[in-house]
């Protein structure tokens, strides 16, 4: 968005605000007033939006922030605070988007920027999945709100894009359950690995982890001296995933030791097996 045309009178009083600036950052403080009291809502839009495209986001947070005290539930107010999140989003400052967003949300249920605050909100979890380790709290929360920004907004600009986050966020969730079970079973705790294996059989069916899953459950299920799950696990891989690589490596340990890939006994993979077949799995 872009504030109004600004009047001669306006822009010498923006001018002065840019001088103080200058004067501020040539001594190593924020570039911006400590308070803009003198000045206009539409003056100190402009302002924030030149800090956030050329300046500092941070500083443009605080530049929004002053219009929201200035000039409370006033257009100038409902559109800063947007900015103001997506200002402290650049910044990478997310639990203020995040409290940002979320007002903007609260104050203004139904806007043209509703759907935008929301997809803010999620970006604010989803862009720190990376840096969570095995805490998968913020993931969740990400598909969480990812999910909102679709069921809600499914017509806004931000639904496809939130629909393939949450592809992505989803997938990293079952990788985090695959670095889980790949550690067990490099130390033979096997129980454990196949406990891990499973979930990403069972939960995380849709995403690239799952043909490694099974392949990791042909493996610790030789190991335990189970093969009739073993055997069923790669039967699955067979009908699901016969062109990868966990395909070929599941048929070779399992020949090797003179089995089939073929559906055996009465497990819990014996029952996805033959929904697999009728089409219901995947």
């Amino acid at each position: 968005m872009s504030g109004s045309l600004i009047g001669t009178g306006a822009r010498a009083r923006l001018g002065l605000a840019l001088a103080i600036a200058l004067l501020a950052g040539c001594s190593g403080a924020s570039r911006v007033p400590a308070a803009m009291d003198d000045f206009t809502a539409a003056e100190i839009y402009a302002r924030g939006e030149a800090e956030v495209e050329t300046g500092d986001p941070g500083d443009a947070a605080f530049l929004f922030g002053e219009i929201e005290r200035l000039y409370p539930y006033s257009e100038w107010g409902q559109r800063a605070l947007i900015m103001q999140a997506y200002a402290y989003h650049k910044d990478r400052d997310y639990p203020n988007s995040r409290a940002a967003a979320q007002r903007y949300i609260d104050f203004y249920p139904d806007t043209d920027d509703t759907a935008y605050a929301q997809y803010l909100l999620a970006l604010s979890y989803y862009d720190q999945i990376d840096d969570v380790g095995r805490d998968q709290g913020l993931t969740f929360q990400a598909l969480q709100s990812l999910r909102t920004v679709i069921e809600q907004y499914p017509e806004s600009p931000y639904a496809g894009a939130s629909v393939l986050k949450f592809d992505l966020a989803f997938d990293h969730l079952a990788a985090k359950e695959m670095e889980v079970g790949r550690y067990y079973l490099k130390r033979k705790n096997y129980a454990a690995a196949v406990n891990r294996f499973r979930v990403v059989v069972e939960q995380f069916q849709t995403t690239k982890q799952t043909p490694e899953a099974l392949h990791r459950l042909v493996e610790s299920y030789l190991s335990l001296g189970l093969t009739d799950e073993a055997q069923t696990a790669g039967a699955i891989l067979g009908v699901n995933y016969p062109a990868t690589e966990w395909y070929q490596d599941s048929y070779a340990l399992l020949t090797g030791r003179g089995l089939q890939m073929q559906a055996q006994g009465d497990n819990w993979l014996a029952s996805i097996y033959r929904q697999v077949v009728r089409g219901e799995w995947l």
